[in-house]
């Protein structure tokens, strides 16, 4: 008897999906730092560059082998890249990336996510509601981490208590499968999500400026310092190396998350308007609200000098010591920041059960292994292996996994999806795949786009890094020298996980052939 897959539910539930999986903590935090810090409104020329010649296309090129890999059973890169060549018996390692970037950006980032629901909390009772400069506020933070002087909390169980809730919430919600988890979170959670954002968004712009002696510190000010253009930022190649990590990030693309989502789609199922749809939710979110909200906000309080400072000072600085400090001092502080942290956590909970969906679907898919106990088996190892980014955080383990699970590997694997698509698949079969049930067409420029523009752009990316990273990066030049131990066995056990998912590859592949053999 056939297996039957999961599938979605609606069109809507799958691009609420798509995007959630998109619309995550850098949206709200990590695209205004980057802009502000980055030239203002002339990041957004590299930014947009970006978005129409690597997010987009890429973004197509996912779900078009997505839904085609869905259609011969697979649900994960390793299976889909081998449908796409099935005569090269190697290629399908190369989509071991597919499922081991997002785990490890998930052992990480759903400790970051915990920290949300926490700070939700301590908004509504009252927590942090005393604390009125940037240092009490940061020692609030890094005493909750466990990296402090006990002064707010007298260890890491406040912490590691909210990290087992959200963990235990993700897995409910991985538990109940496609259609019963992921999508229905989606559906309620993305609206949610934007009514907290439009709320905070139009607070901000009735703020006026809270400092008479200053009227020109307002949000519209906030908004001429994240968008008046400083031209020469862009003779930087850093600065569009930004950019185009930003889009990564945003969109999603080049971890592995929509190619999975997109395997439960119908092979009839619209790709064209449904990965455009997702992408222009993300972009809303991003450019629109979430250039709207924090640095404006920030301005409106501290001023053209200090919020250079301020949006220089890292994406955690930004929501968990600015922008609380800025609500602190608004009437119904408790009810806004709650909304605050209630918008990142939602944020943050769609896009980490999408993280986690390919490492199931791959037990599933390929060991037919059922969802309940696949859930169980990711459940157990993904615990295990969360414990080093909680408690080696001040050593630089956090920063290590996301350099490696949440940038690098990104680029590589988009490089690897490109070129099969366009060059191993064909233009010709990839450009019809594409428009398989589609409503609109995509314009043929991206016909040209996809098959040269984009992988020359992803291998300029990548000849850029090696120019100007990758030394430093090998030898740990920038790593304190107590730290280097743990950046070693980070290294090690990055590795060691790799190399183990390759092996399950194998061993899926072997136990596959063993049975056509006996079915012949």
């Amino acid at each position: 008897m056939a297996k039957i897959r999961d599938s979605w539910g609606t069109r809507l539930g799958i691009i609420m999906a798509v995007a959630g999986s998109a619309i995550g903590l850098g949206n709200f935090l990590r695209f205004p730092a980057k802009a502000a810090s980055n030239g203002g409104g002339a990041f957004m020329i590299p930014y947009f560059v970006s978005l129409f010649l690597l997010g987009i296309p890429l973004m197509w090129i996912e779900w078009t082998l997505g839904r085609y890999g869905g259609g011969f059973e697979h649900g994960t890169a390793p299976g889909i890249f081998h449908s796409l060549w099935q005569k090269n018996r190697f290629i399908k390692y190369f989509g071991v990336i597919g499922i081991f970037g997002p785990l490890v950006i998930f052992i990480y980032y759903i400790y970051i996510e915990s920290w949300t629901l926490a700070y939700s909390f301590f908004a509504l009772f009252g927590k942090y509601a005393q604390l009125r400069d940037q240092a009490a506020m940061q020692n609030f933070l890094t005493n909750f981490q466990g990296l402090g002087n006990d002064q707010y909390f007298e260890s890491l169980g406040w912490a590691y208590f909210f990290f087992l809730i959200t963990f235990i919430l993700n897995i409910g919600v991985i538990y109940h499968g496609i259609k019963g988890g992921i999508e229905k979170l989606c559906k309620w959670a993305m609206p949610l999500l934007f009514i907290f954002a439009i709320i905070l968004m139009v607070r901000v712009f009735t703020l006026g400026s809270p400092d008479a002696a200053n009227p020109g510190w307002n949000a519209l000010g906030g908004l001429g310092f994240l968008w008046n253009p400083d031209f020469s930022a862009l003779k930087s190649a850093k600065v569009w190396l930004e950019a185009a990590g930003q889009i990564f990030f945003t969109l999603s693309v080049g971890i592995g998350v929509i190619l999975t989502y997109a395997s439960y789609l119908a092979k009839g199922d619209d790709v064209v308007l449904s990965g455009l749809t997702a992408s222009s939710t993300n972009e809303l979110a991003e450019v629109i609200l979430g250039g709207s909200i924090i640095i404006p906000a920030a301005f409106a309080f501290f001023g053209p000098v200090d919020i250079k400072t301020i949006a220089q000072s890292g994406v955690f600085n930004l929501g968990f010591v600015t922008m609380p400090l800025v609500l602190n001092k608004l009437p119904f502080a408790a009810l806004f920041g709650f909304c605050w942290f209630g918008l990142l956590f939602l944020a943050g909970i769609t896009s980490s059960v999408s993280l986690a969906q390919p490492a199931v679907a791959f037990l599933e898919d390929e060991f037919d292994i059922n969802r309940k106990k696949s859930v169980s088996i990711f459940a157990s190892v993904a615990f295990i292996l969360c414990q080093p980014a909680i408690f080696f955080l001040g050593r630089g383990v956090v920063d290590e996994l996301d350099f490696w699970g949440g940038t690098f590997f990104l680029v590589i694997f988009a490089a690897i999806e490109v070129i099969l698509f366009a060059w191993v698949f064909g233009m010709e079969r990839a450009w019809d795949e594409i428009h398989k049930g589609a409503d609109m067409r995509v314009p043929k420029i991206y016909k040209f786009i996809i098959k040269y523009i984009t992988p020359l752009f992803l291998f300029f990316i990548l000849g850029m890094w090696l120019w100007q990273e990758w030394l430093p990066i090998i030898f740990m030049k920038n790593i304190p020298a107590a730290n280097q131990p743990f950046i070693l066995m980070t290294r090690i056990g990055l590795l060691a996980l790799f190399l183990i998912l390759g092996l399950l590859v194998k061993i899926a592949w072997m136990r596959k052939k063993k049975q056509m053999q006996r079915i012949r």
